[in-house]
């Protein structure tokens, strides 16, 4: 609704005719026509908010893991204020980095890592490892080869000599069988000779060989003898020929060993010779359109690893302008939800729409009752923060008062937690669209303060007097003065007699508290005010010079 104030000083003439008399008749109360400002003008109320105001979140939810500031702290553009648990993000990154790594080798094979020449040279490298790895099978197997043979000529070398022993030890026992003797001892015992002629040998057979009978001992056949002899050779070549058995064995599962991973060698360096010729054939067969597919891909990679390290980045919350922190909400181990929360903004500014200027209490009460809601539309932010050296104020204006609104206008704000400050101010703009307050359309408008004052908060109720319109330095007439007749202002002026004489005049601009004089008037003539405006001062009888009838605009 529309409420006139007053828009400059009304300087009345001092009342005339008063009598000193009790009881007697007062004369009627005049005005002055002066010059001055004619303006016209609307008011509605908000909240006060400050110039700027960030809502802010975390763009994925989480654990908090670090909050570094403190409500009412004032913090610089870009200092970190909360973080997030980044552990599943910096592991995106990582995964995001090895796919971009393996995409741009790639696309390296086809642009410059795998020319033909490049193709050439590999393979008549891996060309070159073939013949080495065959010549070097072939001479390990051959070494084999060689290695087997001579534990065969071993092998039967020992079994030749094994087959000796037994021949020599199965002819010593025959002999030594013919002879009757005993194999019991290789060596006989020497006797003492009783005659003192010295050792007699004893020989098998009980008697001696040369007239012998009659010796103490029988002499032992050499073939007896040499039985032990015969057995131990043969036990000996025996284990010899199980050595070189076991050699050739050894010798032979070398080489098959050997030849096996001989033919594994070559079988490698083969394919390796084919992939390079495989090679050689895609370095030749190469199309730019392989090329720009290639590229395509790294492209992707690349912002896939922009993407996951942004969202890496997003775990740490950082103030975008400098402020003060006027909100907090979590703690250290809370679990937030990702941001969700949009700030409706005034129109012209940065400032925000207060909450409850749309809300249902304020749209009740007209555009007047306001309250200091700050929560941003659609939700708490996690944490807000305020510009708070220089405020806005943010009305509704009814769609009458709106037409008449327009940026660069002048405004006395005045706030009702402050009684007698009023402070001056300028309408920024006006939202071009409409909002329903309980069935009401309004207006947004925006209007900033041109000084501040150290008792201002954020959320206070304030009025802007936006005026309308003004011209300064007209000739004018107090509103209480004019009446219409016939469709022309009139006003009534003192008489020679003391009479009210009605007089004609063409008036200009209507304002709040005068109305312009175009002509009819002249300056500093006086004029007739109507008697009904004039209240009685207590204590003074029929009250006091001055006009207090304009007090009832």
């Amino acid at each position: 609704m529309t409420r006139l104030r007053l828009a400059g000083s009304l300087l009345l003439a001092g009342l005339v005719g008063l009598t000193a008399c009790t009881g007697g008749d007062q004369p009627p109360p005049t005005a002055v026509v002066d010059r001055g400002v004619v303006s016209t003008g609307v008011s509605a109320s908000g909240s006060l908010v400050s110039i700027t105001q960030q809502n802010l979140g975390f763009t994925d939810g989480g654990r908090v893991t670090e909050l570094l500031v403190e409500v009412g702290e004032t913090v610089a553009a870009g200092q970190p204020l909360a973080r997030l648990d980044d552990a599943e993000a910096r592991s995106q990154v990582a995964a995001a980095q090895a796919g971009l790594d393996q995409q741009q080798a790639s696309l390296g094979k086809l642009t410059g890592a795998n020319t033909v020449e490049a193709a050439q040279a590999s393979l008549a490298s891996a060309e070159s490892v073939l013949a080495a790895t065959r010549d070097q099978v072939g001479a390990q197997n051959a070494a084999n080869d060689t290695a087997v043979e001579r534990a065969r000529v071993q092998l039967a070398f020992d079994r030749k000599q094994l087959a000796a022993a037994q021949e020599k030890l199965e002819t010593d026992r025959r002999a030594c069988k013919r002879s009757g003797g005993s194999t019991a001892s290789a060596t006989p015992e020497p006797t003492a000779d009783p005659s003192g002629g010295g050792l007699l040998g004893g020989l098998s057979g009980g008697s001696g060989t040369s007239g012998g009978s009659g010796l103490g001992a029988a002499t032992t056949d050499p073939a007896c003898t040499a039985v032990a002899t015969d057995e131990q050779a043969v036990t000996t070549a025996k284990g010899q020929v199980i050595t070189s058995q076991t050699a050739l064995a050894q010798a032979e599962g070398t080489r098959d060993t050997g030849a096996a991973s001989g033919r594994v060698s070559i079988a490698n360096a083969e394919s390796a010779v084919s992939d390079a010729r495989s090679q050689l054939t895609g370095a030749n067969n190469d199309a730019p359109a392989d090329v720009a597919v290639q590229d395509a891909v790294v492209a992707d990679a690349r912002n896939t690893l922009a993407d996951a390290q942004r969202a890496l980045d997003d775990t740490l919350l950082r103030a975008p302008v400098a402020g003060t922190v006027s909100a907090i909400n979590g703690a250290v181990g809370d679990v937030v939800p990702a941001a969700s929360a949009a700030t409706a903004l005034a129109p012209g500014t940065d400032a925000r729409i207060p909450q409850a200027v749309g809300s249902a209490s304020a749209a009740s009460g007209g555009a007047g009752a306001v309250g200091g809601g700050a929560s941003a539309a659609g939700g708490a932010p996690f944490l807000t923060l305020n510009d708070l050296q220089t405020y806005q104020l943010v009305v509704p204006f009814e769609e009458s008062d709106a037409a008449r609104v327009a940026p660069n206008q002048t405004v006395d704000v005045t706030v009702d937690a402050l009684p007698g400050v009023s402070l001056p101010a300028t309408v920024v703009a006006v939202a071009p669209t409409a909002t329903q307050l309980s069935g009401v359309v309004s207006y947004y408008a925006t209007v900033v303060l041109n000084r501040t004052d150290p008792q201002l908060r954020d959320g206070q109720t304030a009025q802007a007097d936006v005026r309308t319109e003004a011209r300064n330095g007209v000739l004018r007439v107090p509103n209480t003065a004019v009446r219409q007749e016939g469709g022309r202002s009139v006003v009534d002026v003192p008489g020679d007699d003391g009479a009210a004489v009605t007089r004609q005049f063409v008036p200009g601009l209507v304002g709040d508290q005068f109305t312009e004089v175009r002509s009819g008037l002249d300056d500093g003539q006086q004029v007739l005010l109507p008697q009904a405006t004039v209240e009685a001062t207590p204590g003074r009888p029929g009250g006091g010079p001055g006009g207090g009838g304009q007090g009832g605009n």
